[in-house]
């Protein structure tokens, strides 16, 4: 295989893994996704210290991982306001640790924590459907963008900052988006508006994509890491799902205050 996809075998191969481990995890809720959520919240905490502050990448950068990890834990296990407060934590670790970079650092630090408590918090209230709902168009703007930009090409949306990011993968990825929220309203008889919502879900999972690969290029990287073979890092390959379960945790907020404090994963 050449050309376009010279790396799809790959990246094909580590999807699938990545697939069996998070549907296993969506499926089983409760602590088992909690701990997912908690470990990709770590491990993106870990590379975005490998970026913005390389002399970190030891001992401090495990540490940054921890404390990340733990306050979505505390969230998971207790989500009242003095729980989330504790995402703050790490954050403002940073600012003290990463010199660089003192103001980047604890946003998107903050950004990855309250997307990670966002997410287990909506499967805890919502159930299984609204958030495979979530990862799916996540997955589908991923996938459209991916496919649609390479087979198409055409002009690029942010040559500057990510110049592999065309426009026809762009309006691909909301394309399949919009099939994902039209095929929930199918089969699960919701209100057409989801199909809507599904393609505004999609440019946050963009806009995600996007600040990501700004912090990349500003840090002088291709990739976040390369822990997951054919994708790169994990903040690479849910840098999409952070913005997503951003914009929903804002939407939490606006329309509910208390969805994300209240109750527990137990």
């Amino acid at each position: 295989m050449s050309g376009s996809f010279a790396d799809l075998r790959t990246r094909l191969a580590s999807a699938l893994v990545m697939v069996a481990l998070g549907l296993g995890a969506l499926l089983a809720g409760g602590w088992w996704f909690l701990a997912l959520v908690a470990v990709l919240s770590a491990l993106m905490l870990w590379e975005l210290t490998r970026m913005l502050a390389p002399s970190l990448a030891g001992s401090k950068a495990v540490l940054l991982a921890a404390v990340g990890a733990a306050a979505v834990l505390r969230v998971g296990y207790n989500g009242r306001i003095e729980a989330l407060a504790t995402l703050l934590l790490a954050p403002l670790l940073g600012v003290l640790l990463v010199r660089r970079d003192r103001l980047l650092f604890p946003v998107y630090a903050l950004a990855i924590l309250v997307a990670s408590a966002a997410l287990f918090r909506l499967r805890m209230l919502g159930g299984l459907d609204p958030t495979l709902w979530l990862v799916l168009v996540v997955i589908a703007s991923d996938v459209g963008g991916y496919f649609f930009g390479r087979i198409l090409g055409g002009p690029r949306i942010l040559p500057r900052i990510s110049p592999k990011k065309t426009w026809s993968g762009t309006l691909g990825g909301w394309f399949l988006a919009a099939l994902v929220g039209a095929g929930f309203v199918w089969l699960r008889g919701l209100a057409p508006a989801l199909v809507v919502l599904s393609v505004l879900v999609a440019v946050a999972a963009q806009i995600g994509d996007v600040a990501e690969s700004a912090i990349k290029r500003h840090a002088g990287v291709k990739d976040a890491s390369a822990l997951i073979p054919g994708h790169g890092g994990v903040l690479d390959r849910f840098d999409g799902l952070v913005g997503a379960a951003l914009s929903v945790a804002i939407w939490f907020v606006l329309t509910s205050p208390d969805a994300l404090a209240i109750g527990g994963a137990g």
